[in-house]
């Protein structure tokens, strides 16, 4: 059993900064890669930026050189400090991990984008 908390959304206004965490638990074995997705209302679930355990990352264009995603290490946690921030960066994101080829996802956390 493998249990994924999300913390550090909220509300922030245009240009400003949140940075979202998710702390793997339980039955933890291998972490091949770990992510986050983003969810705004209407419309689908799209990738926001995912890193493997090689230290490989990959980011979404609308996102690229805005959001850094960081993670693993002892605490198995993934993180992603987003910056400059718009309102269609206004969704629920979740994180998402691959362990041992099966995945796993955090609750979701809202973050919304207004002034």
């Amino acid at each position: 059993q493998v249990q994924l908390v999300e913390s550090g959304g909220g509300l922030v206004q245009p240009g400003g900064s949140l940075r979202l965490s998710c702390a793997a638990s339980g039955s933890i074995f291998s972490i091949n890669a770990m992510g986050w997705y983003r969810q705004a209302p209407g419309k689908q679930l799209e990738l926001v930026a995912t890193i493997t355990s090689g230290g490989s990352t990959n980011y979404a264009d609308a996102v690229r050189g805005r959001f850094t995603i960081s993670g693993y290490g002892a605490k198995n946690t993934v993180s992603l400090e987003m910056n400059s921030l718009k309102p269609e960066d206004t969704a629920v994101y979740y994180c998402k991990v691959n362990i041992g080829g099966h995945n796993y996802w955090g609750q979701g956390t809202q973050v919304a984008v207004s002034s």
